[in-house]
């Protein structure tokens, strides 16, 4: 009997979707501190420029600034959160929260990323801020080891659009790549800055054979998503969501590619997903329309992502759960997206493939066998099997 026909198979609890191993692509440490620590932080650097002070209360303000349905009002809540990573202290005590939370919910791989040109007003280098992440990341993993269970986590250098400093940080990306930053990144506010403006950058990257993903068709549509493949050669595209404006579904449910989205999927493109993140930002309406559904079901290389945990309240799980609650999907739904995300990883192909066989496959099958356990015991003299 499979999975898909076992009793208890169908729909993973919610106690099942937290064990199970998950990987992430899509996140950033400064979207994902703990309510507290910023609270401990802004008072131990003097910042005053809290809406709150209260841990719970911020925590609920952030969500609700977040949910404005608008990409630059989102992006608004995070000076709040670099304001409170300066030091070197805030950055390696953020890293390792990091990696504990997403050790906890199951995470067994994660490329968390973050602009290290936003962490020099408290006077550190460039250099410096990598080396704290670097630290903060590998101290989260020993503790989350100690604690039983097991993470690995690589850093990814983003640059801010706005700005002028891209090939700088791609730069120090590549000088990092031997001691855990696996990749290069550009974000912020796509409307206006388009990826060619950092054309330098990724020329770089190419030329040293590195890895890169661009966000793009998140908050603006095809042709950013474009750009980034066809002027850039990103390897990944953060979000891609707006790829849906280039297919149609007819009113009989055939549905037509256009040229861009068949691209993006024959290429087996990597599409960085953030279901709860789009519905904030206006990309989706709900979890039930949201793009991934369509995009699963026509089988691009979809991948299920957090984005900004603190902002979007949510987590790997919780991502997982709003899908299986909207799509009705089951552990070998689950898996598929977990094993897509592995696939498109910045590390090593050994490596990856150690991580699908090794890790991800087993887990999943553990997962999806229990229901064999949950049978109630037999009466005294009975037989299990009948007969």
């Amino acid at each position: 009997m499979t999975s898909q026909t076992a009793p208890a198979g169908n729909t993973p609890s919610r106690d099942q979707i937290l064990r199970a191993p998950k990987v992430l692509l899509h996140d950033h440490l400064d979207g994902g501190l703990r309510p507290g620590t910023v609270v401990e932080l802004a008072r131990d650097c003097g910042y005053s420029g809290l809406p709150d002070t209260e841990p719970d209360k911020l925590g609920l303000w952030f969500r609700e600034a977040a949910d404005s349905g608008s990409l630059e009002r989102y992006l608004e809540t995070f000076s709040h959160t670099v304001a409170v990573m300066q030091t070197r202290e805030a950055l390696v005590r953020v890293a390792r929260e990091c990696a504990e939370d997403l050790a906890a919910d199951g995470v067994v791989y994660a490329e968390v990323r973050y602009a290290p040109e936003q962490h020099l007003e408290g006077g550190l280098s460039l250099e410096e801020v990598v080396e704290a992440v670097n630290e903060g990341f590998r101290e989260g993993e020993r503790a989350a080891l100690a604690d039983g269970r097991r993470i690995r986590i690589g850093a990814l250098l983003t640059a801010m659009r706005h700005a002028a400093r891209s090939l700088e940080i791609a730069e120090l990306a590549d000088r990092h790549r031997d001691s855990g930053v696996v990749g290069f990144d550009i974000a912020g506010a796509e409307a206006g800055y388009p990826p060619t403006r950092h054309l330098d950058a990724f020329e770089f990257l190419k030329r040293a054979n590195n890895h890169f993903t661009i966000h793009a068709g998140e908050a603006f549509g095809l042709p950013s998503i474009w750009q980034a493949l066809q002027w850039c050669g990103a390897d990944r595209l953060g979000h891609g969501v707006r790829i849906i404006d280039d297919i149609t579904v007819g009113e009989d449910g055939t549905v037509e590619l256009g040229r861009l989205a068949s691209y993006v999927r024959d290429k087996r493109i990597p599409l960085e997903l953030c279901p709860s993140s789009n519905l904030q930002t206006g990309a989706a309406a709900s979890y039930a329309e949201h793009p991934i559904g369509l995009l699963r079901r026509l089988h691009f290389r979809a991948t299920v992502n957090t984005d900004n945990r603190l902002m979007s309240h949510t987590s790997m799980s919780q991502e997982f759960e709003h899908l299986v609650e909207a799509f009705g999907y089951t552990l070998d739904d689950l898996q598929w997206f977990t094993v897509n995300g592995m696939k498109s990883a910045f590390i090593p192909f050994d490596e990856r493939l150690a991580m699908i066989n090794d890790v991800i496959k087993p887990g999943y099958a553990a997962l999806k066998s229990e229901w064999l356990f949950r049978q109630t015991a037999p009466t005294s003299g009975s037989s299990p099997f009948g007969g």
